[in-house]
């Protein structure tokens, strides 16, 4: 028996043989071309081309993996429409006289750089969306077809390979597809994602051999474990059956508390929202039953671009999620970009230390013109649900003040200019230690608080989350990330406002006992944590 172990997406069992998934790619290099506008209409052509697929896969995608893989596919066409991103290529192309391949794989792989060099888990992933869109291109400029869309599967297997693509995975046959598991990818992946959707445990992050070692052998994937057994033996066999019986009676379970309350035995409520990072994310919001939106993260809208997203464009991701919620809290984060979070177009200058530079309140004060764009476009979408502002990286009530004297000018331009908008709650985040510290002042100010444990543990710790050396010194769990917790909910309930935890702490369920008795009001975690959350809430005896 052959073991091997990675980060499980989705829990279950399942059993069968093992399958690699092989692919090619085809080879791109560099070639000087005399006809630039020839080669540059030979790219416009590739894309209605891609843009014609993607609308076919939808159509599939709906069969196999529900609304999560047309939203997915739909970011994706968004991606190839992007005027950025064809001005970046065609600029490749007419200026240094490159073949149109080269120039997709160059600028695609600048920004998949970009991508994979932010801190954020979740926006570091759109590299793999990025990939994705260029891989379809070059298969279209090549005329070569991806070796994997003939893969032959003549039974239910357990799929192995290097990394799955969110294409590769939609038109995956379902029926044929027991499992995955993927030597690369992340638990935040698209992939990851349709992986849930489709109902098929996976691992992601295995360092499995992909060669005949392991093809066709009999396999079992725990998909709650996180391990792959290669070739086991009986008596790990009998286990993995007897725990997948008993997963099955627990899912069930979690299944019925959708449209419960949560609250405990003893009567004490608490608002359970979900974190995402746009309305791609919001059937995963809906199918696990989220009480609102506690963090949309407004920064994916910036990244991977050429220029700054309109205003127009603001506002129509942001009206679709607060009508989507249909009243339920839509809290939205405003541009947290800088740091761990690059944007070329910003001209932002090289800083030592990015992570205490100019990011966050401090870019967007610097640069009104740009906040005041995206406060429009939050304000105009205020009128088709119930949405509220929420600003980050804040240390003084100065920046409070500012913040809310810029939105009270753009509310009043736009009354102005005869255009709705709602008077919204205006909250903060708090995840530095100046915060904390004046955290009875800053209650005093805004409507509510979101205690970001993430950076609020870096900054306390003094260690950077991003440093693989300071893992053993960035801890979660210590005492002085929770004192600091506890101030800060104490000074909010003092001014009767609500405050949450929108960090990778709230989701804890270990924790969420803890966080109730210090008075806690919402969590916000990912959405598919949201269920076990309220059986975690439900279990609790905490009385009103």
């Amino acid at each position: 028996m052959r073991i091997f172990r990675g980060k499980s997406v989705t829990d279950g069992i399942a059993a069968g043989r093992l399958q690699i998934y092989r692919k090619e790619k085809p080879r791109i290099s560099r070639e000087t071309v005399s006809d630039a506008a020839g080669e540059t209409a030979r790219f416009k052509a590739a894309v209605e081309e891609a843009v014609l697929q993607i609308e076919q896969l939808k159509s599939e995608a709906l069969e196999t993996t529900g609304a999560s893989g047309g939203e997915i596919l739909e970011a994706h066409r968004m991606l190839l429409e992007d005027e950025g991103f064809k001005a970046a290529v065609e600029a490749e192309i007419t200026q240094n006289f490159s073949n149109a391949g080269y120039a997709v794989e160059k600028v695609s792989e600048s920004l998949q750089r970009k991508f994979s060099q932010v801190d954020d888990a979740y926006m570091r992933e759109r590299a793999a969306d990025i990939k994705d869109v260029a891989d379809r291109l070059l298969e279209i400029l090549c005329r070569e077809r991806n070796a994997g869309s003939r893969q032959v599967f003549s039974e239910p297997v357990i799929l192995a390979a290097e990394d799955l693509s969110p294409s590769e995975t939609i038109g995956l046959p379902k029926e044929k597809i027991l499992a995955f598991v993927t030597v690369k990818g992340s638990l935040y992946s698209h992939t990851a994602i349709l992986a849930k959707s489709m109902n098929i445990p996976a691992l992601v992050g295995a360092a499995l051999p992909l060669d005949e070692s392991l093809d066709g052998k009999p396999a079992v994937l725990d998909g709650e474990a996180g391990i792959l057994y290669v070739e086991p033996d009986e008596k790990t066999l009998k286990e993995l059956q007897e725990h997948a019986k008993q997963k099955e009676r627990m899912r069930e379970e979690i299944n019925l508390l959708r449209g419960k309350e949560n609250i405990t035995s003893g009567g004490r409520k608490i608002e359970i929202y979900a974190n995402i990072g746009g309305a791609e994310d919001l059937p995963a919001v809906l199918e696990n039953d989220a009480g609102g939106i506690g963090l949309l993260r407004s920064e994916f809208l910036y990244l991977g671009r050429q220029d700054y997203p309109s205003e127009e464009e603001q506002f129509s991701v942001y009206k679709k999620v607060a009508e989507t919620m249909a009243g339920k809290p839509v809290i939205i984060r405003t541009l947290d970009i800088g740091a761990d979070k690059q944007a070329s177009y910003l001209k932002l200058q090289k800083e030592e230390n990015p992570a205490m530079g100019l990011r966050g309140i401090r870019l967007c004060l610097e640069r009104p013109e740009v906040f005041k764009t995206q406060l429009r476009a939050i304000y105009r979408a205020s009128v088709y649900g119930n949405v509220a502002v929420m600003y980050p990286m804040i240390i003084s009530l100065k920046e409070v003040q500012q913040a809310k004297k810029m939105a009270a000018q753009v509310r009043k331009e736009l009354a102005e200019e005869g255009i709705s908008c709602e008077n919204i709650r205006q909250g903060i985040m708090i995840e530095t230690p100046a915060a904390v510290m004046i955290s009875a002042e800053l209650a005093r100010e805004v409507d509510f608080f979101s205690i970001g444990t993430n950076d609020l543990t870096q900054y306390a710790l003094a260690a950077d989350r991003q440093n693989p050396r300071l893992e053993a010194f960035y801890d979660k769990y210590h005492p002085a990330v929770f004192a600091m917790i506890e101030t800060a909910v104490k000074n909010a309930a003092a001014a009767g406002i609500p405050v949450g935890i929108c960090g990778e702490l709230g989701a804890d369920t270990a924790l969420t006992e803890t966080f109730l008795k210090m008075g806690v009001t919402e969590l916000s975690v990912p959405p598919g944590q949201i269920l076990l959350l309220r059986k975690a809430v439900r279990e609790s005896d905490l009385k009103a």
